[in-house]
């Protein structure tokens, strides 16, 4: 590196230090290392599914050509070398991160592949579902015994697999096996909370579970599927309060899935709701509130929401109420506003109000912390609600227009203005 070799003259010079020199140079070479082991790590994970695939090709060339046995014997030859591959990283490899990932890596692919074989050569009768289903819990415990943070990933991936397939196919009933299935990864998830505050596999977690119960909240919606919006609302604001609780205060934004995620769900929800559609669907529909038996979904929104109040309550408690972030807030009036959706044309107008309170208030708290992402953020949400009232019939064009007019003149003059205020301080 081009700093390393200037402490050489700088210690001439008495710039710094004999130790400072000396602390300098192992700080970067140990980022160097920390650099190269990661690297180490991706190309075993690589290699082990390359490896993987080669073989499976390579038998699949001659398949037709084999007997019974000898396709059988090839069925289970990759496995068990994942599994002495395993064996070995445990015995001898156990502090190596990549030999535990790559043979972990290279056996859970492997163990799917035999499972499908198998069931070929012997026509084991069978769906996708019950396949994925077989996989992933052959697979479980190499999350634990391997300490393998990419078999949990693909285990997380293969379940949401099948919770997909069986949910949205054929109703909750067949699919609520996941839950428990995605329910025995928390420990691992909180061992690398706690192995490391931040770290790519730490990262890849925090981006891959909320994917995945944003993908399958959706199967729980039984009978009512419209009340489901107000369990995906208190979903998002469970993520955005999670994700900036002191759990994430040493994370940045990007590697924040829950943040962002909870963000955008939330305003990209309440722009879908912000036409008129929905809300007259909603009164034309009739519940009976006391078959509460027939109401999953009610069940959801209030575990969701119990959950987004554990974070949301002591907030309200330790901080002054402005300088919690809006959107944090958004959950709960939603509720208000459904409720009021189901009787009256109001909650058009309240959500679109809703919206536009949003955008304002996040662009004044970009505007207060100086901060141009949060200030562009807020402009967005006020932008994307004017694009969607341009398909709005009712408005004219010059209405239209003006408002698109005046968001673009408001996107130069905000940012003209922190930008200037950064330069007079500088100066």
């Amino acid at each position: 590196m081009g700093i390393l070799k200037d402490l050489t003259e700088l210690t001439s010079a008495k710039v710094i230090s004999d130790e400072v020199a000396q602390d300098i140079t192992d700080y970067y070479q140990s980022r160097s290392g920390r650099f190269s082991n990661k690297l180490f790590v991706v190309f075993g994970i690589l290699g082990a599914v390359l490896v993987g695939l080669g073989i499976i090709l390579i038998v699949a060339h001659n398949w037709d050509d084999l007997s019974k046995f000898s396709k059988t014997i090839l069925a289970f030859l990759p496995m068990l070398l994942g599994q002495v591959a395993c064996a070995y990283a445990l015995l001898k490899r156990k502090d190596s991160v990549a030999w535990r990932e790559g043979a972990a890596s290279f056996l859970f692919f492997t163990v799917g592949a035999c499972i499908s074989l198998v069931s070929q050569i012997y026509h084991i009768p069978g769906d996708l579902g019950s396949f994925m289903f077989t996989w992933m819990i052959m697979c479980l415990p190499l999350i634990y015994l391997m300490r393998s943070s990419m078999s949990s990933i693909l285990y997380i991936a293969g379940s949401v697999f099948y919770a997909v397939h069986n949910g949205y196919s054929y109703g909750f009933a067949e699919s609520y096996w996941f839950w428990l299935m995605l329910l025995v990864v928390i420990p691992h998830y909180y061992l690398l909370f706690r192995q490391r505050e931040v770290g790519n596999f730490l990262t890849w977690h925090n981006w891959i579970l909320p994917i995945a119960l944003i993908i399958t909240l959706g199967i729980l919606g039984n009978h009512h599927e419209e009340l489901m919006f107000i369990a995906y609302m208190s979903l998002f604001g469970f993520f955005f309060m999670f994700g900036t609780s002191r759990f994430f205060n040493q994370q940045k934004l990007i590697n924040n899935g829950y943040v962002i995620l909870g963000s955008l769900g939330t305003v990209v929800i309440l722009l879908m709701l912000s036409f008129d559609w929905f809300w007259q669907e909603l009164r034309d529909r009739v519940y009976e509130f006391s078959a509460l038996d027939d109401y999953t979904e009610l069940i959801v929104i209030l575990i969701l929401t119990a959950s987004a109040m554990l974070f949301y309550l002591p907030r309200l408690r330790t901080q002054v109420f402005r300088e919690i972030p809006p959107i944090a807030h958004v959950f709960l009036v939603f509720i208000l506003i459904f409720v009021v959706g189901l009787f009256s044309s109001a909650a058009l107008i309240l959500v679109n109000l809703l919206v536009f309170v949003l955008g304002v208030l996040t662009l004044r708290s970009g505007a207060k912390k100086n901060h141009l992402g949060i200030l562009n953020y807020g402009l967005l949400i006020i932008t994307a609600l004017v694009v969607c009232r341009f398909f709005d019939e009712d408005i004219s064009f010059v209405i239209r227009g003006a408002l698109f007019v005046a968001v673009g003149v408001g996107f130069f003059f905000t940012n003209y203005l922190i930008l200037k205020k950064r330069r007079t301080n500088d100066e």
